[in-house]
């Protein structure tokens, strides 16, 4: 009895070490550049075949391609906002009809992003062992390659957490959050950082995907999935808020564990489940204001 419910309570927070990393990113989009990504899950995509190349093809080691994926996300990201979103950001007459467009927006690269995906990668299912052995841990057994994950995705919360809270960019990036016009008066570029709000977004996405390469199989649809799971952990944590994102991708994760050991079948119901009671009961997240 015991050692079920610690594999269910490891496995949750191995899982839910994935949806904060993938969901901190989100958040930041949304909550200070206002764009809500439905192509977010594209960018966590991109991520996981970039290593997964990096991997089979090179050779490099899954966890050095860290360095690599997630900064060529990062490029990818920061050059969309430059010529897509900032041209919307100027033509659009309020800040609503900007958030509609970019939305919109995003809806197309979407498709965009996963057939180029297609092309380059094919539509199969793609994979590869990487510290696949079991590592037994009070009587239950994990892959060895699940717990680096879980490890990598909490010091990599916890490095961004650190980066916006201490930095000189990260006060720069919640000024703009707070008040976008009053930081602009302050001499904060905001055009500047808002482009690197969406690229550090694309990154953490970027990471993300590489991190669910090491555990799980990938193709080149899978996005809509983590975009979706993604859109529930913010609102559950609060939008806006990176240590809400990282606490509700624990909390979704222990749930969706709990759930697949009762139910395979229901984890994403339930997931939805609790995105809609939340809307209803409490819409300003854990951790939101």
């Amino acid at each position: 009895m015991i050692i079920t419910i610690l594999d269910v309570v490891i496995s949750g927070l191995l899982l839910g070490g994935i949806y904060a990393v993938t969901a901190v990113g989100l958040s930041l989009q949304y909550g200070v550049a206002r764009v809500l990504n439905i192509a977010h899950g594209e960018f966590i995509m991109l991520g996981a075949f970039i290593t997964w190349s990096l991997y089979t093809v090179v050779g490099i080691n899954p966890l050095i391609s860290l360095v690599i994926s997630g900064p060529v996300v990062f490029v990818v990201g920061v050059l969309l906002y430059r010529t897509l979103f900032t041209r919307l950001r100027k033509i659009s007459p309020t800040p609503g009809a900007f958030e509609g467009n970019s939305m919109l927006a995003c809806f197309g690269l979407l498709f965009i992003i996963q057939n180029v995906a297609i092309l380059i990668w094919g539509a199969d299912i793609k994979g590869y062992s990487y510290l696949a052995f079991p590592v037994s841990f009070w009587g239950a057994k994990f892959a060895a390659n699940r717990l680096l994950t879980l490890v990598f995705a909490l010091v990599i919360c916890s490095a961004f957490y650190l980066f916006l809270s201490r930095t000189r960019m990260g006060k720069a990036i919640r000024a703009a959050a707070q008040d976008p016009e009053a930081a602009g008066l302050m001499g904060v570029k905001i055009n500047q950082v808002l482009a690197l709000c969406f690229g550090f977004g694309a990154l953490m996405a970027g990471l993300g995907g590489a991190l669910i390469s090491m555990s799980y199989k990938i193709q080149p649809t899978m996005g809509l999935e983590y975009t979706m799971i993604a859109l529930i952990v913010i609102v559950l944590g609060g939008l806006g808020s990176i240590p809400g994102s990282l606490v509700g991708g624990l909390i979704l994760g222990l749930v969706g564990s709990i759930v697949t050991h009762i139910e395979p079948g229901l984890a994403l119901v339930a997931y939805y489940v609790i995105f809609m009671v939340l809307l209803l009961a409490r819409p300003t997240g854990i951790l939101g204001r």
